[in-house]
Parts: structure tokens; C-alpha cells; sequence
């Protein structure tokens, strides 16, 4: 999938799409925030960078801690309302965090089923409405498959996996991306926490995401 002149793109997901970004969630001319210090700011100076004549306007809609119930209570401002060209969906390892590091909190926990029902509403509701769709991993930087985080993980990509066939969207699988690296270096070195990517990690992430839209 190739980004069109004149696109506007919608990046919408947790802390990590999130990435420090101030309220406009775009770029400024004076050194603020905007998009963010993550994969999303990334992207858009590579694109504009290497295609500054086709005007690209990426919007960085990702809001930290969130999970796909919060997407789902936001998704007409945060979305629709925008208007946009194409929209990319990063979101789940919060779904999946809470069920391990807040175990006694079940009603902050969600399950496979409602994670692949939400998921699926939120891309009914897009998808008529957009030239391109991103559906995009959530990851945990572990490469033991086993470790049990890990393997829920897997299972809740595996769902996004599915929909992105079933909806013609373009797959941005986060997570092999950051196993290919973890071949060769220790968790650690990307993410004090597995989660939350240093900024070698978040270049990691859009390296996946310009391959994804062609442009790598």
C-alpha cells in the first residue's frame, strides 16, 4: 500500500503510538512534541523527508494506557471525525498487561473475545470510509514464546492477523519485527520494561510501518 499526495493518516493506539505527543498530535515548526518521540514522529519525517511535495498529514491519535474498549469510547472524535484518508490501528498490550500485573482488577482485564469483538466493530465502522486500513500488532519485547505474557500476546496478534484479511487491511506484524532483532541483542537494550520501546525500538516499529506503506 502506497500513501497518496495529499493523504491525511491517523495513527491511533496506546503509549506506545502515544510517545510523549502534545494534543494536536502533529507536527510544529517550533520543536514541540506533536507527534511525539516514538514510531509515529518516525514515519512522518521520513515521509517528509523523502516526499516533502506530496504534503502527507499524519495525525498521532494515540493516548496512553488505553485499551480497544477506550478506542472504542473515543473512536468519533479521535477518528471519524477527522475525516481521514487511512488509519492505523496499534492497540492490545494493555489489553493483555492488566491481565498479569493487575490480576486482581478484572474489570480493567480484556479478553480475548472482547478484544477481537471491539476491534472488529471499530474496522466495520472505518473501513467503508477509508482508502487504506493499517492493522498492526500489539508486541512484547521477550522472545521466549513460552513466557506466558508472551504467549497471550501472540494469540491477541493472531486476531489481528485474521481481521486484517477478512477487512482487505495491510498487516504490520510489530511483533516479528522485534523478534528479528532480538536475535541478536538482549530486551533490554530496546525496552527496560518490554513494552515500551527505547528509541532504537520505535525505529523498529517504522521501519515495519514504511515497509507496510511501500516506502522502504
Amino acid at each position: 500500500m502506497k500513501l497518496l499526495p495529499n493523504t491525511k493518516f491517523v495513527l491511533i493506539g496506546d503509549s506506545i503510538t502515544d510517545a510523549g505527543r502534545d494534543p494536536s498530535g502533529e507536527a510544529t515548526p517550533w520543536g514541540a512534541p506533536g507527534h511525539g518521540r516514538g514510531y509515529v514522529g518516525l514515519v512522518e519525517a521520513w515521509l517528509g523527508a523523502t516526499r516533502p511535495q506530496d504534503r502527507i498529514r499524519l495525525i498521532n491519535r494515540g493516548n496512553s494506557g488505553n485499551t480497544v474498549r477506550d478506542l472504542k469510547a473515543r473512536w468519533k472524535p479521535d477518528v471519524l471525525d477527522l475525516t481521514p484518508d487511512c488509519v492505523s490501528i496499534m492497540i492490545g498490550v494493555n489489553d493483555v498487561w492488566r491481565q498479569f500485573d493487575t490480576p486482581l482488577r478484572p474489570e480493567g482485564h480484556v479478553l480475548k473475545d472482547e478484544y477481537a469483538r471491539t476491534l472488529e466493530e471499530l474496522v466495520t465502522l472505518t473501513r467503508p470510509h477509508v482508502s487504506g486500513l493499517l492493522l498492526a500488532t500489539p508486541h512484547i519485547i521477550e522472545p521466549n514464546r513460552a513466557d506466558p505474557m508472551r504467549k497471550m500476546i501472540d494469540e491477541y496478534g493472531n486476531i489481528v492477523r485474521e481481521l486484517a484479511k477478512k477487512y482487505d487491511a495491510v498487516f504490520v506484524d510489530v511483533q516479528a519485527a522485534f523478534d528479528e532483532v532480538l536475535v541478536h541483542t538482549h530486551p533490554m537494550t530496546l525496552a527496560w520494561d518490554r513494552i515500551h520501546p527505547n528509541t532504537t525500538g520505535h525505529m523498529i516499529i517504522a521501519r515495519t510501518f514504511l515497509k507496510a506503506l511501500g516506502e522502504l
